[in-house]
């Protein structure tokens, strides 16, 4: 399996997995949980709030049985992935999705330009071609169109990628926005959700980036 290769200045086994073998056998199984308690959601929530247009289709990459996203806005079209069938066929926002291993294939199966809004959340962890996806995910949003990458502390430790392991939140946030920076997006920001210091509470935070439209700057 090829690793990301667009990040020459990480350690070579920077996205090396302590378990690798195939994920798609990891996720067989559907787990009909959330990974992240409900103050967490809340904020993952009201984030989408902000950012995705009412109206508009979203991406809901690396999704699950939930998305997370307001009841009360109506999307044209919300298209979910994962790797898990039973999960996403569980999951009512859905209008259509499609199960793919993304470290294998990071090609995404949509148009240019055909969504205006995507959302990985709590799972860009274990992506170990994280740029490729990113600059997929920049092909299929439409001029000005929003990424939002939520997660917290938690993760699967065997197959989260190993420089992940070895950030706390701010550093993995500066990751993930050196990630995106290199896939083209502008405008990229990092923001604490909730604080790391509430030991009743899963700290989260969100790093977004905004495609730049043809001729930008």
């Amino acid at each position: 399996m090829a690793i990301e290769d667009s990040l020459p200045e990480l350690p070579r086994h920077a996205f090396a997995k302590a378990d690798p073998s195939a994920d798609a056998a990891f996720y067989a199984a559907p787990r009909f949980v959330t990974h992240i308690d409900d103050h967490a959601i809340a904020a993952v929530t009201a984030l989408y709030r902000d950012l995705f247009p009412a109206g508009g289709t979203i991406l809901d990459l690396m999704s699950s049985w939930v998305s997370h996203l307001p009841e009360d806005v109506a999307f044209a079209e919300v298209i979910g992935h994962g790797l898990n069938a039973e999960e996403l066929a569980a999951n009512p926002r859905l209008g259509r999705w499609f199960v793919q291993d993304l470290n294998r294939d990071p090609h995404l199966p949509l148009g240019d330009g055909s969504v205006d809004a995507a959302a990985i959340c709590v799972s860009v962890q274990y992506l170990q071609r994280p740029v490729a996806v990113l600059r997929e995910v920049a092909r299929v949003l439409r001029p000005d169109g929003v990424v939002a990458i939520t997660f917290s502390n938690r993760c699967f430790p065997s197959k989260a990628v190993a420089i992940w392991q070895a950030l706390d939140g701010p550093g993995q946030c500066g990751l993930v926005s050196l990630y995106l920076r290199r896939a083209g997006f502008g405008a990229v920001a990092a923001r604490e959700l909730t604080p790391p210091d509430r030991p009743d509470r899963d700290p989260l935070w969100a790093v977004t980036g905004q495609k730049v439209a043809p001729g930008a700057g």
